[in-house]
Formats: structure tokens, sequence, C-alpha cells
């Protein structure tokens, strides 16, 4: 009983120190392998994996080629390596190393990279992410990995008899007394070892119960129909206000070629509220990537007043940033999130928690949050970042059109109250135009044209860039004074914006939706067709030689009859005919 017990004390002792030493280089060495691509890093994941394939016997014999008393490793340490304590936890690291890696690999891969990204941004440095976002995450799979990692070394006997046959540990001894007693002593043996196998098991199996995550999910606010009335109307017209000068300005020159896709941007605004608006795929996520440091340009830089962005760490920019996935930390609480960034205070965490409507959710995780709430926080803890520069990446995009229209709205309530500049990526038109006083417009990685909201719009420089801003169809005149369109030989057309060129051939557009009809309209024109739409209708309206289409309430409509109708012309779209 006493050699039994030694033996024990050997291997608990063993294992643990083999298992601390696996931790403290495999689980590193896991988000490495999980984080940096390439050949070289292939080939040590490759590496990693052999003691799995090699017998044990031939894990201890390739030891002692490296560590015995012939070798250089071993002469240098006097054989204190083998024959050893520190020989057994040699040999049982080596075994049980790969469970630790392949387990941490595994987890890092799993953490989508916008996480770190976001933590960043938030003043975060490399290691603090590492410890306080990763690592948290990654904790149920790498505890899981290290209880497999410490039961391996607890019954390893090939490679440790090989490496170090004294002093005993439990297998060795059980190998020994199995030779000396025969199997009916083997009983006080196999107990401790049956003991230990079903604690680690349990301790697994309590380690990787789901914890609750809070109260179910809440539904968002409501109190947005009056604001989806006016959702597509331009800023100017909606109350959104106009362009404050803004004492720092921005200035991009970016060139960034990825895979194929070569992204060339050139932009100098001083407005504070801007949007970046393209179809999927223009490289407008790229763009704030780029900006907020998360993404390094091939050439170029980000001016953002006197300072030079490109040259900063992206914890050093004072750049928010709220991807499209929200960023939020799943092992955080609300409260916890908004207290995440560098330098958030406490009494700001429960301003925007007030302002945002988050009152009461202070304890719950993201699991249980709706998606306007995620939304809400997201938001909250990027302002929690005493930063010049808000980047948001198509917030509203996983949203319902009602919470979307809801959001709209407290966006612009913040924009109001946040001192320095937001950029807004989307490819809604309603929301560029509601939310930004300036627009850059991006396709397939280059500016189509950029300006002042309301000139863009009126007055796009492609048809491309109109149909990008909602452009409906287009019809075509010539241009008969600065600010009038004849469409055939009686019909002429008022517009707003910059001033038209005379006898120029030119498309325009008019929003359907903002169309009004009746007997005072300035228009006369005759009811074509009639299609239902929904709870509307849909009339197409012969105007001149061009048709309109006009939503309107089902009424007495009928074809072929003459009808009048109004719009306001800041809302007609036109450009030049190429």
């Amino acid at each position: 009983m006493p050699a039994l017990l030694r033996a024990c004390a050997v291997s608990l002792g063993s294992a643990t120190a083999a298992t601390v030493l696996v931790a403290l280089g495999g689980i590193p060495l896991g988000y490495l392998l999980a984080r940096i691509p390439g050949r070289a890093m292939a080939v040590l994941g490759f590496l990693v994996q052999l003691p799995l394939a090699l017998p044990p016997l031939a894990s201890g014999v390739l030891l002692l080629f490296l560590v015995g008393y012939d070798a250089p490793l071993g002469r240098l340490t006097a054989g204190a390596l083998t024959d050893s304590f520190a020989g057994i936890v040699l040999a049982q690291a080596f075994v049980a190393a790969p469970f630790v890696i392949i387990a941490a690999r595994s987890a890092f891969a799993a953490i989508d990279p916008a996480l770190e990204g976001v933590a960043e941004t938030l003043g975060r440095r490399p290691l603090e992410v590492f410890l306080r976002v990763s690592l948290p995450i990654a904790r149920p799979a790498l505890l899981s990995g290290l209880l497999l990692a410490w039961l391996r070394a607890f019954g390893e006997f090939g490679a440790t008899v090989m490496v170090a046959y004294h002093p005993y540990s439990l297998p060795v001894y059980t190998y020994v007394a199995f030779g000396e007693q025969g199997l009916p002593a083997m009983l006080p043996v196999l107990l401790p070892a049956l003991l230990l196998a079903f604690a680690i098991m349990l301790l697994s199996g309590l380690l990787g119960t789901a914890r609750g995550t809070g109260m179910p999910a809440a539904a968002g606010r409501g109190g947005a129909a009056d604001f989806a009335a006016r959702a597509d109307l331009p800023s100017w017209q909606a109350g959104g206000g106009g362009a404050r000068s803004s004492a720092t300005g921005l200035a991009l020159d970016l060139k960034k070629r990825l895979d194929g896709f070569q992204l060339a941007i050139e932009w100098s605004t001083r407005a504070r509220r801007l949007a970046v608006l393209g179809p999927s795929g223009s490289g407008k996520s790229l763009t704030l990537k780029l900006i907020a440091g998360l993404e390094r340009p091939d050439s170029g830089t980000i001016r953002l007043g006197q300072r030079d962005l490109s040259r900063c760490d992206p914890a050093q920019r004072a750049v928010a940033y709220l991807p499209q996935s929200y960023g939020l930390f799943p092992h955080l609480t609300l409260i916890e999130q908004l207290c995440f960034p560098a330098a958030a205070e406490p009494a700001r965490a429960a301003e925007w928690i007030g302002r945002l409507g988050l009152a009461g959710l202070e304890r719950r995780r993201p699991a249980a949050l709706s998606l306007g709430q995620q939304q809400r926080v997201a938001l909250a803890r990027a302002l929690m970042r005493p930063a010049d520069l808000l980047l948001l990446d198509e917030p509203f995009s996983a949203l319902d059109a009602p919470l979307r229209a809801a959001l709209r709205e407290e966006l612009l309530e913040v924009q109001r109250a946040f001192a320095g500049t937001t950029i807004l990526v989307t490819h809604d038109p309603a929301e560029a135009i509601l939310l930004a006083d300036e627009l850059l417009v991006l396709d397939a990685g280059r500016v189509l044209q950029a300006g002042r909201t309301e000139q863009v719009y009126q007055r796009p420089a492609t048809a491309q860039v109109a149909r990008l801003l909602g452009a409906e169809h287009p019809s075509e005149g010539v241009v008969a004074a600065d600010d009038a369109i004849a469409v055939g030989p009686e019909a002429v057309l008022r517009v707003a914006g910059p001033a038209l060129e005379r006898g120029r051939r030119v498309q325009w557009s008019l929003p359907a939706g903002r169309v009004r009809l009746g007997g005072e309209g300035r228009y006369e024109g005759t009811v074509e067709h009639i299609a239902p739409a929904g709870l509307e209708c849909r009339l197409t309206v012969r105007f001149g030689s061009a048709h309109v289409r006009i939503s309107a309430a089902p009424g007495e409509w009928e074809a072929g009859r003459p009808c009048r109708f109004d719009v306001d012309p800041h809302l007609v779209q036109v450009w030049v005919v190429d």
C-alpha cells in the first residue's frame, strides 16, 4: 500500500505539472495556429499532432533521442530529464499536448475575428483582447481539452516507461505489480484509477453544462409608425438638419487589393454626418475596416484633422466601430459590455442605458436580448469609447421594417448628441439620405460620386448612381431651362437643385410614393393603367411623352381619364444621358 500511494502521488503530481506546462505553451500555440495563415503554420500544425500518430513506445524512443544521456540536451542537464520526476512530466506533456493544442485551435478558430477587432477599436491592446475576450469565449473548449490532456497524462505508460522508469508512476507501478503478484493484486490498483477517471468525467460534464444567460428576449420598442411614414424623405426635407461644420475634417486616400478585388478611394470632407452607399461587394465594409485599422491599406493615408490614423494601431485611433454583426461579447452582460472600452465611465454607461431604452437589461447577456436591443447595446458601447469618429457598418441590416425605422430615429438623436463625425455604411438609399449630410457612392471598389446628400440625390452622375439612390422607371426629356425639363411638346417638369444645361438630353425619375394626386396639381396627365399594390394601387399616368408611376389609395380611378398630380421639385432626380 505505501508503494501504491507513492505511485498515485507521483502520477497526480506529474499529470498536473504536465497539464500546466502544456496549457502555458499549447493554448497560445493553438491561438497562433487559428489566426496566422500560411504554409509554415500548416506544417507546425501537422507536427503538433505527431504524438497522436506515434505508438507510445515510439514516442518514448523519440524523446530519448532528444533528451537522453547521449543527446546534447541530456548532457547539458546531466541526465536530469530521464529516470526522474522531470522525465515523467516531459513524457506525459509530449503525449498529452495535442489534446490541448487541437482543442485550442478549434476553439479560437470558431471565434468571430470581428469580436477581437471590435475589442481593439475599444482601446484594448492585443494581449488584453486575448485575455479578456478570446480566452474567456474559448474557455469551455479549453477546459475540455485540458481535462482530456490530464487524463491522458495520468494514464500514460509507454513513453513514460522508456524515459523514466523511476520513480514509479501509477501505470508503471501497475505493470511492475502485475508482473510480480499477478491479477489478484490488481484490485487495489484499479480502484483509485477508476475513481479518478469518474471524478474527471463528472467534472468535465459539470463544466460543459450550459449556463443560464438571462431572461427570454424582449420585444423591440414600438412607436415608429409616424417615423416610418417619412423614412424615405431626404434629410433636408424630413428635419434631419443641415451639415454642421467639423473642426477636424476627414481625408481618405486608400488603395487595397484583395483576391481580385481592388479598392481605390480618394475622399475629403468636413461634414460630420457621412454615408458610404453601394451594393454588396462594393468595398463599403472594407473601407470602414481600413479606417478602424482592422485592415491595412496597401498604400495611402487616413487623416482626421491633423492626425494620420494610418500610423496608429486600432487602440490608438480614437475610433468607435460598430460591425454588421454588432460584435457583442457573448460572455459579458450588458453593463460589462458598456464598461469594457478603455477609459469608460460608469456614469456615462447609466446615461446611455437610459437614453437608449435599455434600463432593466443590465444583467442580461447578448443571447437574452432581441436584435433591436443588441443593436442599441452595441451602439451604446461604441459611444462609451472617447472617440472622434463613429463607424457604423450596416447597423440595421438584420432588423425588421418597424424596428429599423425606430432605430433610425434613435440614431438621428445619437448623431445630434455625438460631438465627432459619424460614417454610416449602407446599401439602403433611404438610410443614407436620412442620416447623412454627405454621400460617397461606391461600386466595385471605385468612387462613382461624392458630395452633399441633396446634390448627389438630385443630380446623380450616372444612371448607375441613380439606381443606387433608388431611382425607378426613368423617363427621358430635354432641358428647357435651368430648372425645367421638356417632356414632349407641351409637358414641362419643374426641378430643383443645381442649374441644368439647356438643350441637354437627360433622364429623370420621381419617387412613386411621394407624388400627390389632386385636382389642384400643377401637372396634367392621363391614367393608362391601374394595378393593385397591397393596400394601395399603382397608377401609370401618361405625362407628355413619359409614363409616371404614382402610388394612390384605391378610389374611382379609371383608365383613359385625365388626372392632375404634383411633386416637390426637390424630389426629382435628374442625370445626363451619355
